[in-house]
């Protein structure tokens, strides 16, 4: 192999690096940023590797991949995921900031300004994860190729924020790495540096997009970005005037479907289900933004198009959870189903979900239709009978579902992997691989026995999956990260999955010989849509068995990606009775809560049943949680973002502008809409506006739901602004132009609000109606156009006009932070008791305290205790290590325990 590289160029510096650490027999041939490159396609600058076979690879991060490949170090999704970041993001700003370095001369922080989010991301993940490196506890390709990419800015570490101590360690590891450390020294010469220096000075400056990875803040509008707006044409100003003339004679009528609803032919029939939420447990704040909330939230828009939407969901309520459960609390299975259903229908009725039909899997529907698509696949060929080695819990004498198995996982060592997925590094895992196995009911080690089970036999049916998931990509909108995790499977190769257990808690295998088990709740559960569908209707099947007529979107977290993109479609597929297959599969990343995560356990976070509790509407919690719904990376839930965004942009931008609208009707013209005679710069609001709609729409039809919910709020922001400019409170007292121009503002004003009831109504739509009891809208006109119409006409009458929202103060908010804190509220750090060094019979006495509580330690995190006990008695241990080497006379400052964050 030979690798080109230019001595001064940037990119250089990862592939070296990468090359060293996998020690990659590679032959370097060093030019210079002026030479012609091996890859006609690639910047002068630009590495590239000839292989032996004569293919030239020229992304330095495909070069970086090949030689951890090639030393069979196989990419996983995290590794990847950083590579896509770096490449998108990380590496667009870098340039900007070593263009701002080398060619503008600045310095320290200013030059290192455009990747201030960028930054915080890399700590928030390494800080998070708790690992050393990016992608776990060794070094993978990912840090080699972000820290080739950062260390030509940072290598002056001045430059980097005091704050970011998880970053800085990891990046002086890195730094101090001797393929790192030798790359660096081979690039970075100050000769090669001035040649490529003056090659940029030749170069425009890189433009760098706004930054959109890190902050769960919607992406700014385009009159935020740099303060500036879009010009508007005079097409536009005029378009938008002829529609707003027209009124609402111009908006579509409402269309009310008939009950049950069926799709209606020449009509657009869309299909919405979210993930079927586990029975046996009570829905936190991720699971329900994850799902329901938003499948709701795009149901809500389909039918204010007029598109013929269903939505249903359930409870999925078979497998060894529910037998477990009812165990705990001495109930049958079917009543401890039959009491956690009606408790997440109370939550999600709480929350304002529109389903069509909430129901259930425990259901007669459930067992005939999942049977016969079991039997159609066997008729065809697609179940194979195989011997499996199963985990048995001897001391619970049963055979363990793999989700009540817990272990290290055998992929990237992480301790607490479940025995059928591992939540960090996202492999699927057969309970049998797992490391150091546990029952997760009474701590007991399950042995291995052999079972006959069946199995759906994927590399069978891939065949038919590949060209069904192309066409369906090609055609539909898939997420992202739905794409990734389904294209890592099949890149991985499909294997024979089982579809049946050793339970009792389950639908039945009617197959001779399998009568005693159950089908695995991965088959059984996603046909829950279509028995819950059919105890809506006894006409399912033309939603079910109708894909011409029929659009389907799946709204779920991404952990459930493989199981909706893969092994249901090919259960499907395989059953060959034209089913309706999934054409929008829209999958969410994870809400966490504050710093950590959500536990019922240990009482952190909030959970549905504990929202209405909180003494906050509803509809605040619907509007918070999808302004930061974790569209293209995970996000968390902060009290203090919950106050300042309730305070911020609903009580002060929303509130307020639709307030005042309503208020000057009321106060100044009593009551009464009054005449309107446009300006030029009315026009251009119109036009605006008008902008902003159709942004709205061409978001939520790609069901970018919280991006879209920004355009509400940046049509607020107009009005505020709107108003403040024209001050009609003033104008009103003028004389007859004045009082003329306060009418116009506030006639326009109040039909801005209006429209904003409308559009907001998929997000909160208790909001929406106060808003339309209030302006007295009629029904007539609560349905979305792509235009921005007068809907309250001159002479129009409102109501009673009053606040929408609440302020959230500070010592209420501080009270539910606490009350929701559970195991993650740190104890307070007992007293140091100062004493003067070198005391022998202390020293000795701490010495002994230290190891005694360290042996204690060491048992707990042995024995798999609570993670709360574990960082209380950890705690313990690092203050009497701090109150030891005072007694020593020496500093108190305690090592970092590995992969920690030092507080």
């Amino acid at each position: 192999m030979r690798l080109r590289v230019a001595a001064g160029g940037p990119a250089a510096l990862k592939v070296l690096a990468a090359a060293g650490a996998a020690a990659a027999p590679v032959r370097l041939v060093w030019g210079g940023p002026i030479e012609r490159p091996l890859a006609p396609l690639s910047p002068p600058w630009a590495p590239a590797l000839e292989l032996d076979s004569g293919t030239v690879l020229f992304s330095p991060n495909a070069i970086c991949q090949f030689f951890f490949l090639a030393r069979g170090e196989e990419p996983t999704d995290l590794t990847n995921q950083w590579l896509e970041w770096e490449a998108t993001e990380l590496q667009p700003a870098a340039s900007a900031a070593l263009y701002a370095q080398l060619v503008h001369g600045r310095k320290g922080l200013e030059a290192v300004e455009a990747l201030g989010k960028l930054l915080a991301h890399i700590e928030q993940n390494l800080s998070r994860r708790g690992t050393a490196y990016l992608a776990g506890d060794t070094k993978s390709v990912a840090d080699v190729v972000v820290w080739g990419t950062l260390f030509p800015v940072l290598q002056d570490e001045t430059s980097l924020p005091s704050e970011l101590q998880v970053l800085r360690t990891w990046f002086q590891s890195m730094t101090l790495s001797e393929a790192c450390r030798k790359a660096a020294d081979s690039v970075l010469m100050p000769k090669a540096l001035l040649e490529f220096k003056s090659y940029l000075q030749k170069q425009p400056p890189p433009c760098l997009a706004m930054e959109r990875i890190t902050s769960n803040e919607p992406e700014p509008s385009l009159q935020e970005e740099e303060g500036s707006e879009p010009a508007l044409t005079e097409e536009e100003i005029t378009a938008a005037v002829d529609a707003w003339a027209h009124g609402a004679a111009a908006l579509p009528k409402p269309w009310q479907p008939q009950k049950p609803v069926l799709p209606v032919e020449g009509m657009r029939n869309v299909l919405i289900t979210s993930a079927l939420p586990y029975v046996n447990n009570v829905p936190h704040l991720g699971n329900i933004i994850g799902c329901v909330l938003s499948a709701d939230t795009f149901a809500r828009y389909c039918r204010l198009r007029n598109w013929n939407t269903l939505y249903v969901c359930g409870t999925d309520e078979y497998g060894t959870a529910t037998e477990t459960k009812a165990v705990e609390e001495g109930l049958t299975p079917q009543e401890i189903c039959n009491k956690y259903n009606a408790i997440h229908a109370d939550i999600y009725r709480w929350f304002d979900i529109s389903f069509d039909y909430f129901g259930r899997t425990t259901t007669p529907y459930q067992t005939t239709i999942a049977q016969d698509i079991f039997q159609r696949l066997l008729a065809r060929g697609f179940l194979l009978q195989d011997t499996v080695e199963q985990l048995q819990c001897e001391d619970c004498q049963r055979f363990l579902a793999d989700r009540f198995v817990e272990g290290t996982c055998p992929f990237c060592s992480y301790e607490e992997a479940r025995g059928d997925q591992c939540d960090k590094c996202g492999k699927l895992i057969n309970a049998v691989e797992l490391k150091n196995p546990q029952c997760k009911l009474c701590r007991g080690v399950p042995v291995v026995k052999p079972t006959q089970h069946l199995f759906l036999d994927l590399p069978k049916l891939e065949e038919q999956l590949e060209p069904w998931l192309e066409q369906s990509w090609a055609t539909g909108d898939w997420t992202a990260n739905a794409r990734y995790i389904t294209r890592s499977w099949i890149r991985d190769g499909l294997k024979p999955r089982c579809i049946t257990r050793d339970l009792k808690w389950g639908t039945p295998v009617p197959l001779d010989g399998f009568r005693d088990k159950v089908f695995y709740v991965w088959f059984d559960a996603p046909i829950g849509y279509l028995s819950i569908t059919a105890n809506y209707t006894d006409q399912w099947e033309r939603w079910w068995k109708n894909p011409q007529q029929v659009e389907l979107y799946n709204f779920m977290a991404k952990d459930n990606v493989p199981f909706h993109s893969v092994i249901f479609p090919c259960s499907l597929l395989g059953a060959d009775d034209n089913y309706t297959l999934v054409n929008h599969l829209i999958a969410t990343e994870y809400l966490n809560y504050e710093d950590g995560k959500f536990s019922k356990s240990r009482g952190v976070g909030v959970f549905g049943d504990m929202a209405k509790d909180t003494g906050i509407p509803a509809d605040i919690w619907r509007f918070y949680l999808l302004y930061l719904r974790p569209e293209g990376q995970d996000s968390a839930f902060s009290w203090s973002d919950l106050m300042l965004k309730n305070n911020s942009e609903l009580l002060n931008n929303l509130g307020n502008f639709i307030n005042r609208a309503g208020m000057f009707v009321c106060k100044f013209f009593g009551g009464t809409v009054p005449d309107m005679v446009l300006t030029p710069d009315d026009k251009r609001l119109l036009a605006r506006v008008t902008l902003e709609l159709h942004q709205y729409h061409q978001l939520l039809e790609k069901v970018r739901i919280r991006d879209a919910l920004r355009c509400i709020l940046s049509i607020s922001r107009h009005g505020n602004q709107y108003i403040q400019v024209n001050e009609p409170w003033k104008r009103i007292k003028g004389d007859e132009k004045d009082r003329q121009r306060a009418g116009t503002v506030t006639g326009v004003a109040v039909n801005m609000a209006s429209m904003l009831a409308v559009m907001l109504q998929p997000y909160m739509p208790s909001v929406s109606l106060a808003i339309q009891g209030q302006l007295c809208i009629p029904p007539d006109c609560f349905v979305l156009s792509h235009n921005f119409t007068c809907t309250l006409p001159p002479g129009h009458r409102v109501g009673t006009v009053s606040p929408l929202f609440q302020k959230l103060e500070h010592d209420q908010i501080e009270a539910l932070r606490k009350r929701f804190g559970g195991g993650q509220v740190k104890p307070p750090p007992a007293p140091v008791t100062l004493t003067a060094p070198g005391d022998p019979q202390l020293i000795q006495e701490l010495t002994e305290e230290v190891a005694k509580q360290g042996n204690h330690v060491r048992q707990l995190k042995a024995n798999k205790a609570e993670k709360a006990q574990v960082d209380t008695e950890v705690a313990k241990l690092l203050e009497l290590k701090k109150q030891l080497a005072l007694a020593e006379g020496k500093s108190p400052e305690v090592p970092v325990p590995k992969g920690k964050r030092k507080k």
